[in-house]
């Protein structure tokens, strides 16, 4: 058995290189194909990190009214910290806020420091859930000495439609998308067997059994599939590193990031190892069951 099994895996080596021209066709691709998977997949998948940050990050900003005393700055605290499902509340002063402007805007905001500063003083509210973040809004906009209580209105209801869109349609499409990508390697085997069906009547006709037949084209579509693999993983391993290595700097200063290498993309590479091992393996067997009918 064990001895029947290595002669197989030998045949279907040979056989690879016996048809160089079609096995490099079909390992391009499942190339194609597999790549085309890893980038779609690390796309849906950072991308959904991104939403539930940015969903994360979008707090209820509570202004003060101008010229409250701090005895009732520390009432207003307390009150907040008080409403349902509120997680944390932080003080952030007229100053604070213009440093963060004149950070992002640069020297135009220098001639507003001091007595100059039209800015307000703001409390910022995190929800213990984002759901929670509107109606904590609203209450908070009803206190004494509120100026105003904002949480993004429209643009952060609109975040938070995005974020449940991705996290229900992201996995779905993944989903599609391995399945387009097992049909396409499927076919391609497929056409790699046509082009030997005379090889395969031939060996009918010496009177080799039905499973003698296959076993050499399992094993060579689960080569295809393997080889067709190598390209793809480099290009997650090592171009995700570059991609994370440039990008990720700039996200975390707005408290977002990308999901780290590692066991994020070693997940990827071996689905695509396994989807292309299996659907080239069982391409092989489908492609030739009308063959081996009697």
């Amino acid at each position: 058995m064990i001895r029947t099994f290595f002669r197989h895996l030998l045949e279907s080596i040979k056989s690879l290189k016996r048809n160089g021209w079609m096995t490099i066709a079909s390992v391009s691709a499942v190339t194609i194909t597999l790549t085309l998977v890893g980038i779609f997949m690390g796309v849906i998948m950072n991308a959904t990190k991104l939403a539930q940050d940015i969903e994360k990050n979008v707090d209820v900003s509570v202004f003060v009214d101008i010229g409250t005393k701090q005895p009732d700055m520390d009432k207003l605290k307390t009150q907040l910290e008080d409403l349902d499902h509120v997680k944390g509340v932080h003080f952030s002063s007229k100053a604070d806020e213009l440093k963060k402007i004149q950070d992002a805007m640069g020297d135009a905001w220098q001639q507003f420091e001091g007595d100059s500063n039209p800015l307000y003083d703001v409390y910022v509210v995190s929800a213990e859930n984002p759901k929670y973040t509107k109606n904590i809004s609203k209450q908070a906009g009803k206190l004494s000495n509120v100026f105003r209580a904002d949480y993004g209105g429209t643009n952060s209801d609109r975040i938070f439609k995005i974020a449940d869109a991705i996290k229900t349609w992201g996995l779905a499409a993944a989903v599609l998308l391995v399945f387009v990508a097992m049909f396409l390697i499927s076919n391609t085997i497929r056409i790699t067997i046509l082009s030997r069906q005379r090889e395969i009547q031939i060996m009918r006709l010496v009177g080799a059994k039905n499973g003698y037949i296959r076993w050499p084209f399992f094993l060579e579509g689960g080569w295809i599939g393997l080889l067709g693999s190598v390209v793809p993983v480099l290009i997650m391993v090592f171009g995700y590193n570059e991609v994370y290595r440039w990008v990720n700097p700039s996200l975390l200063r707005s408290n977002y990031s990308l999901l780290a290498p590692g066991t994020f993309t070693w997940q990827i590479c071996l689905l695509m190892v396994v989807v292309g091992v299996v659907i080239g393996s069982i391409g092989s067997v489908m492609s030739m069951r009308r063959f081996l009918k009697v």
